[in-house]
């Protein structure tokens, strides 16, 4: 193995796998890829419906947040993939774009280049669409979208029940428009899961001029000067330093990526003084502005027995609604699932044959952030998305949880909808349905936002992704957004990474 490469990409994940694809397509270009897990070989990873087996398991980061005050207290599970695809490799494999106005909003921060009609063409690029080709979609990409799945009978029923009670009908929440209720789309090839390993990097592990180590913790950035030089990463016990000649990528994530720069005394200089670490360049925005998407559901007993189709998903509805019709977006999403899946934290769940409407706020005003714990690498940093520290986010919620439970008693369901057992049938006031939220509410595995790109003083990277005051030295995931979109992450962050190689190669 060499000791220098053009290009160092820091996580194999949603983002890395789209960058070694990318820059490695030019045969003069050497790429070294690493990854701190395994290869994706677990069997788990690639059957769509035994996704929950992955968390906590060897191939999950199995990350928890610092206790919430909005949330009674409560500590959140937050898995985060651990091998190759990353949270691609781990998550529900649910393809969501986001609305327009995600997009047109950062560009009116001042991001030059991220409107929706810039993605546009990088969600088509990236697309083999099942529906194929058209004005939304795209053909021949890398990465699988699917829609046409088996719809068992209570998949069905909930989506009349939508309809019934208000939603329009919308089975393309990705062609622009999100509200109304519909058909997911999946990452998903005939039954088999497509993380960006499967997708962007298995095909062309075979290049020459690109190098994929596993088992590679990066623990430190190297610089000279303020110049990124390379990165230290240890592997088997040992710690190896290898060159980037002319940059140095990380795409490790929303938590990770911020614990790596921060570990290089790259963040606010007050923070790394207090673990006494070298101030490489104070950068007050590094690990601020976390976002992330909330949810509370309901759950519902399931008259009957009905069959399970082969090959169904047990969660196939999604939709989007405004809660005013003044907003310029949807601020809530729904999922229909035909199953109950009640949390009480995540090492006491409860599961079984019922249907669970849920409610998702989507655009939290609540800010968070990620510190270090440690300056011991391998110590977990400390996680805080400060859930419902606004008090607007509560309110959204209890209003998208009364609307679960009005999807649930339409009489569409009537022939499935069995008791009532999560929130109680009594608890009908908001005060009640406050506490149920304070509860039971959970993340929906989606941080983003702790590098955010833009030109304020609390902004971490430029609008073409580079690090504020560094050079050769880029932030390409879901850290960079500067809002959270409208809905599931992974689809935004492979946009993102598409984009972000263009970038580089246009740089060089």
């Amino acid at each position: 193995m060499s000791n220098a490469y053009d290009y160092v990409v820091v996580g194999a994940g949603s983002a890395g796998c789209v960058i070694a694809n990318r820059l490695s397509a030019d045969e003069g270009t050497d790429v070294l890829l690493l990854e701190a897990g395994k290869p994706d070989e677990k069997d788990e990873i690639h059957v769509p419906t035994l996704f929950p087996a992955l968390m906590q398991s060897e191939v999950d980061w199995d990350y928890w947040t610092v206790p919430q005050d909005g949330l009674n207290g409560r500590r959140e599970y937050h898995p985060r993939g651990k091998t190759l695809g990353g949270s691609s490799a781990i998550n529900a494999m649910m393809y969501v774009r986001g609305n327009p106005h995600d997009y047109d909003a950062w560009a009116e921060l001042g991001n030059d280049g991220w409107s929706y009609d810039d993605l546009l063409p990088y969600f088509k690029r990236m697309e083999d669409f099942e529906g194929g080709e058209s004005e939304h979609h795209g053909e021949g990409g890398p990465l699988r979208v699917e829609q046409e799945h088996p719809y068992g009978d209570v998949t069905n029923a909930l989506l009349d029940a939508a309809v019934e009670v208000g939603f329009e009908r919308n089975e393309d929440v990705n062609a622009g428009r999100q509200e109304g209720m519909g058909h997911l789309h999946l990452t998903v090839e005939d039954g088999t899961r497509q993380s960006t390993a499967v997708s962007y990097l298995h095909p062309i592990l075979d290049r020459e001029n690109l190098t994929a180590e596993t088992g590679a913790h990066v623990t430190r950035i190297e610089f000279d000067g303020d110049t990124a030089s390379g990165v230290t990463y240890v592997k088997d016990g040992s710690a190896h330093t290898v060159d980037a000649t002319e940059e140095v990528v990380l795409s490790a994530g929303s938590i990770d990526t911020v614990q790596l720069l921060l570990l290089s005394g790259v963040g606010p200089a007050d923070e790394l003084d207090a673990h006494g670490i070298e101030v490489t360049h104070d950068l007050p925005g590094v690990g601020k502005n976390l976002q992330d998407h909330l949810v509370v559901s309901s759950a519902y007993e399931l008259n009957g027995d009905p069959e399970i189709e082969d090959g169904e998903v047990l969660c196939q509805v999604t939709g989007f609604e405004r809660t005013d019709p003044d907003l310029p977006a949807p601020d809530i999403q729904y999922f229909l699932a035909r199953v109950y899946f009640m949390r009480h934290g995540f090492d006491n769940p409860e599961q079984g044959a019922g249907m669970t409407p849920s409610a998702t706020l989507l655009h939290p005003e609540s800010r968070g952030e990620i510190t270090l714990a440690s300056d011991d690498p391998l110590e977990d940093p400390l996680i805080d998305p400060n859930y419902l520290d606004a008090e607007a986010d509560m309110d959204t919620l209890v209003e998208g949880l009364k609307r679960t439970r009005e999807i649930a008693h339409a009489s569409a369901l009537d022939e499935y909808r069995g008791a009532e057992i999560w929130p109680e049938g009594d608890v009908e006031g908001d005060e009640d349905l406050r506490e149920h939220v304070r509860e039971t509410a959970q993340t929906i595995y989606h941080p983003v936002g702790t590098c955010k790109m833009g030109d304020d003083e609390m902004a971490v990277v430029d609008d073409d992704l580079r690090v504020h005051g560094l050079n050769d030295l880029r932030v390409v995931d879901a850290s960079v957004m500067p809002r959270i979109t409208s809905g599931n992450t992974n689809a935004p962050t492979i946009a993102i990474a598409e984009k972000g190689a263009d970038l580089i190669e246009e740089a060089r």
